[in-house]
Formats: C-alpha cells, structure tokens, sequence
C-alpha cells in the first residue's frame, strides 16, 4: 500500500508541496493536454496537488476525473532517475517548490470542459505540442521523457 503524504513539508527555508501530473495518450498517438486558467499558466497535461491525507494514486486518479471529466482505468508511476533543473513555478496556492510523481494513464469517458479551470482541452500530437505555450515544468517533462 503507497504511503499517504501529507500535503505540504514545511523547511526553515520554504514550504514544498507534492504534485501528480498524468500522461494520456489516445491510441492515434495523441497527448491530452488542457490550456490552464489558473497558475501556473500555459499547456499543461492533467496535475495538481496531492491533499492532505491522499496518496499520489488517489490524487492523480481524482485530478484526471476532475479536470476531464475521464475515469483512469490504468495508473503507472512513470520511474524518473534524477529530477535535476525541474522549473518551479508559484502554484495557484503561491508555493514555488514541488515534488513531482509522473504517471502514465490509459482512461476512458467522455472529455469535459470546465470553464472555471481551463481555457482549452484537447488532443495533440508531438508536433503540435512543440509549437504550444507549454507551462514550464511540462516542457521540462516532455523532454526528460522525451516525448519532444
């Protein structure tokens, strides 16, 4: 059973939060991505925080389905040596520091929009994702998995 976490480690130097982001891929080899609304801004896969209490499965499960309004049907924690460099950008809650957990998700539904979190969702292939305004820490992603 995966640990819980809590939500945000408190430093002498800085509060860190833990953040899930979720990779989905449709079988003509397309990513979905969602325009964000809210900070941090730019083209950004399906992400956010890990709540209090939450393991990194449960909140990567229940940010996919809120944010597309997809069911994940297959998690797999995608397995990153070294995170060195990752941009840290201020979050909606004024926090810079994030540690990160990347999944790989098949899912199944019904794609949602909601106006009060993005701007856009949809679907992109690899050479569209390279002319897009990514948030910083998914262009970080992209290449470190090198997907672009």
């Amino acid at each position: 059973m995966e640990p819980k976490l809590r939500y945000t480690i408190e430093t002498p130097s800085k509060p860190i939060h833990f953040s899930v982001g979720g990779i989905i891929k449709n079988a003509i080899g397309e990513y979905l991505l969602i325009d964000r609304l809210k900070k941090p801004y730019g083209f950004a896969c399906p992400a956010g925080h890990v709540d209090e209490g939450e393991t990194s499965y449960t909140a990567i499960v229940r940010e996919v389905e809120e944010e597309t309004g997809l069911k994940p049907i297959k998690v797999k924690e995608i397995e990153i040596d070294e995170c060195d460099n990752i941009p840290q950008e201020p979050c909606s809650r004024g926090v810079t520091n994030h540690i990160w957990m990347i999944y790989e998700i098949e899912a199944e539904g019904e794609l949602i929009f909601k106006a009060d979190e993005v701007k856009s969702i949809g679907w992109y292939s690899i050479e569209e994702i390279k002319t897009l305004p990514l948030e910083q820490v998914w262009k970080y992603w992209f290449e470190k998995l090198k997907i672009i």
